[in-house]
């Protein structure tokens, strides 16, 4: 099954998971999904078109039997370890954009974390970022 995804989608996958993980996509977070997709250089050649696609996949991916850890598997096993600390920040992204970080967003995050081995010192600097990115006046 992880023939046909690609970094692109490894990346969407994550965005899309950690938007979900509360059960509720916010018309925010789609919309910040749909702008980094369209911003990122990582994504610069990646068809927009394939978007929508891409994010119903990995929700029917998430609706089944052990969903997330599969998502999770997939993620660290198509992702180069070059894109780890890439994809993380996607998802703090993500879970900061409505400015509440939710007790399931924290899981998923670190959920995350240990699925890519990811060191202390980059995650605290990603995260130090979103929180300064988001903060309100």
């Amino acid at each position: 099954m992880s023939d046909a995804v690609n970094h692109h989608h490894a990346l969407i996958y994550v965005m899309v998971t950690m938007s979900a993980v509360d059960r509720t996509i916010s018309d925010q977070e789609l919309a910040r999904i749909g702008n980094i997709v369209s911003q990122l250089p990582i994504f610069a050649d990646f068809d927009e078109e394939e978007l929508v696609g891409v994010a119903q996949a990995c929700g029917e991916r998430l609706s089944a039997e052990d969903g997330l850890d599969a998502i999770l598997d997939l993620i660290a096993k198509v992702l180069p370890k070059k894109l780890y600390e890439t994809a993380y920040a996607l998802a703090v992204e993500i879970a900061a954009v409505d400015l509440e970080v939710k007790q399931e967003e924290l899981r998923f995050l670190q959920m995350l974390r240990d699925q890519l081995d990811l060191d202390k010192l980059p995650v605290g600097a990603i995260e130090h970022s979103a929180r300064v990115r988001h903060r309100l006046a």
